[in-house]
């Protein structure tokens, strides 16, 4: 395949950035996007020029670190698909593609497509754990839990903060992101001990830092390469009046 990129550069956060252009030619359809990106900067060391920065880990799907918007989709055109898992056979020999990094001001861009997702970690700081001591793990069986709650609590905890959703958010707000964090604790009795006040530290990091508010575009599901739902954003609402309504009761 011989395709067309359109790639932003941009040296830091303070400096201007640019699309440059670049074309490739014998890309296998069987590369995965980042291996062409691998294959791209491999022909600009040769030349002699500086290659393209993007942030990459596992390579399959889990960590989360290798978000891209491509032709205007956080992680391109698949659904439910990290960038890493994207194949070049997603798109089609003659092609121009347009790769950017996350946009959002709580997302500073480090350099060319790497961003600065930080905030994520400060948000988990502010309270996504089970702040107790918790020893080794238990038998399996001594909590008995509901298994469809056993099951919602699993749906939440695949999110792999890629930022994904704030990239999608026409506002960048965070929301699906500690939803999912609020409700992988609040939904088991490991983590109900701490959750009113778990929920309202981890939504008042996500208003410091910047993130924008939910306006139920549902933009951020879609683009989701987990699928996480929205109606983990109602859960962390109750959660949320909840611990507001019992904290200003005294209790």
């Amino acid at each position: 395949m011989d395709i067309k990129l359109k790639i932003w550069r941009q040296k830091n956060a303070t400096t201007k950035g640019r699309f440059e252009d670049y074309e490739l030619s014998d890309v296998s359809p069987e590369m995965s996007f980042l291996e062409m990106l691998d294959y791209l900067n491999k022909q600009l060391i040769e030349e002699g020029k500086e290659p393209v920065t993007f942030e990459h880990d596992c390579r399959e799907g889990i960590c989360g670190t290798c978000g891209l918007y491509i032709n205007g989709r956080p992680h391109g055109p698949q659904q439910h698909t990290t960038t890493c898992e994207l194949h070049m056979r997603a798109f089609k020999d003659g092609d121009t593609i347009v790769v950017e990094p996350w946009r959002s001001k709580a997302f500073p861009i480090i350099k060319d497509l790497a961003v600065d997702r930080s905030a994520f970690d400060k948000i988990m700081q502010a309270g996504g754990f089970v702040n107790i001591a918790t020893g080794s793990a238990p038998e399996a069986n001594s909590i008995p839990i509901n298994k469809k709650i056993s099951d919602r609590a699993f749906d939440a905890s695949v999110c792999i903060g890629c930022g994904a959703c704030v990239a999608a958010c026409k506002n960048s707000s965070a929301m699906l992101f500690v939803a999912a964090k609020v409700s992988q604790f609040a939904l088991l009795p490991q983590g109900k001990v701490e959750a009113a006040d778990r929920v309202q530290r981890m939504v008042e990091k996500m208003d410091e830092l910047g993130f924008g508010f939910c306006s139920n575009t549902y933009a951020c599901e879609f683009d989701c390469p987990k699928g996480i739902s929205v109606e983990f954003i109602a859960q962390m609402n109750r959660e949320f009046l909840s611990a507001k309504l019992c904290s200003h009761k005294g209790h």
